[in-house]
């Protein structure tokens, strides 16, 4: 009869990589803060020079904050970052630390090399954060600069960037470190209202003016006065209203609904935009003299595609703060959800990773964030899809005249396929709005799929 075996011993070939498909790459380090051992893994990312037995942990890793960043890592538990090199490019890693105990003896840690990120470059190993914005991106870091340079002066400003990417975010950091900063910061986002509502919203009424003005109300304007109005999705206002926009920038007076007196106001005008403006010029739907006034600076975000060295690490820092307020510990991504994570392609940019992160955390278990705790559309399987732009690339722009021109049902149907089902990237491969697809599937009779 067959007896039972034995539990492998510590030097069994087994050992290291059950520990590295438990907790993925690690080292174990003893109570003098030298390295014993290290996985497959931890050898091939850190080089066996830097791993040998009795190797300093300080010098195995190269962390971001020095003998600073030791301590935090095995005497308060915090993550910490490590930098390495490798073709001549550079990979940040989180690192974390687990302490080893026996009763009140300390045996040493098991340190966990997590999430790892390449960047271009030295200039992207280090992170930055600006007025809410986190990056390691050198294009993100530039956009910065020039933030700082721009708010330093009146010049109106236009932000461009796709939804999600952060641009009301642009607009307080231009506040924030104006001379206007004392002054009020007002925003209103220009397609969710009704012209007839966004008028007096903008310019404010006086009593009477029409049913239901009970009382006079100042409008936008005259609330930002010595201060900021970021005006979002301007290239909504319909035509009507830009000729009376374009009239309040050049004479700095306002004349509110029903009212006939113009009163002044002092207010810089921050602008953004998801549409480039230039084509809804010559698509006759925003009047030019009005583009000039608002595009002085304009300014470009990138999308979070152009900038997948900071999705994992981006990740990491939401993960970070929805565990302060709940029961789950994060303390890495498994393989699998790295590398769907790094091909998504975010069309709503960081406010869609906030809501992955959100969800993933809510619907997962344990300590390792699986492919399985990421929402349905990531385990869908997906038609290939285009290339996604590059930073050198402008991502396709609504034409002018796409409105107008029909698409068959077949045409609509393949757009579809090749968007894999997301309705907002096909109707950004046909040039058309979302809108406009949805009317025309409906009127197809096809319903398409969210």
């Amino acid at each position: 009869m067959p007896t039972s075996r034995s539990t492998p011993p510590a030097g069994s070939p087994l050992v290291l990589p059950a520990l590295e498909a438990l907790a993925g790459p690690v080292l174990l380090v003893d109570a003098h803060q030298r390295v014993m051992v290290a996985t497959p893994e931890a050898e091939t990312r850190l080089g066996p020079a830097s791993v040998r037995p009795g190797t300093p942990l300080l010098e195995a890793l190269n962390l971001t904050e020095g003998a600073k960043g030791l301590e935090a890592l095995l005497t308060q538990g915090r993550q910490v970052e490590a930098t390495l090199r490798a073709d001549g490019r550079v990979h940040v890693m989180q690192v974390r630390a687990l302490t080893l105990e026996q009763g009140a003896r300390r045996l040493g840690w098991v340190v966990l090399l997590g999430a790892e990120t390449e960047t271009e470059g030295t200039e992207g190993g280090t992170e930055e954060t600006f007025h809410g914005m986190w990056t390691r991106d050198p294009g993100m870091k530039r956009l910065f600069r020039i933030v700082e340079k721009v708010a330093r002066t009146e010049s109106s400003v236009l932000v461009r960037g796709e939804s999600g990417t952060g641009k009301e975010l642009v607009a307080n950091a231009l506040h924030a470190i104006s001379t206007r900063r004392k002054g009020p910061f007002r925003a209103i986002n220009c397609a969710a209202l009704p012209p007839s509502l966004l008028e007096s919203e903008l310019f404010g009424h006086v009593r009477g003016a029409f049913t239901g003005a009970v009382r006079d109300s100042p409008g936008h304007f005259r609330l930002a006065d010595g201060g900021t109005l970021f005006l979002d999705e301007v290239a909504e206002i319909p035509l009507e209203l830009q000729g009376k926009l374009l009239r309040v920038l050049e004479t700095r007076t306002i004349i509110p609904v029903g009212g006939r007196s113009p009163v002044p106001v002092n207010v810089r005008i921050v602008a953004a935009t998801h549409r480039p403006l230039r084509r809804e010029v010559e698509a006759g739907r925003f009047r030019a003299d009005l583009m000039y006034r608002l595009r002085v600076v304009p300014l470009f975000l990138p999308s979070l595609r152009d900038r997948r060295g900071d999705i994992l690490p981006l990740a990491r820092r939401f993960l970070d703060e929805l565990q302060q307020h709940g029961p789950r510990h994060v303390e890495r991504f498994s393989p699998g959800a790295r590398r769907l994570l790094e091909s998504h392609g975010w069309p709503g940019n960081v406010r869609e990773l906030r809501n992955v992160m959100e969800y993933a955390y809510v619907i997962g278990e344990g300590p390792v964030l699986h492919e399985a705790d990421l929402p349905p559309e990531f385990s869908e399987p997906h038609p290939p899809r285009a290339a996604a732009p590059t930073a050198r690339q402008s991502p396709p722009q609504e034409l002018p005249g796409a409105e107008g021109k029909e698409h068959n049902p077949e045409e609509l149907r393949a757009a579809l396929a090749r968007a894999g089902g997301n309705r907002t990237e096909a109707a950004r491969q046909l040039g058309i709005s979302r809108v406009t697809l949805w009317r025309r599937l409906r009127a197809a009779g096809e319903t398409g799929k969210q």
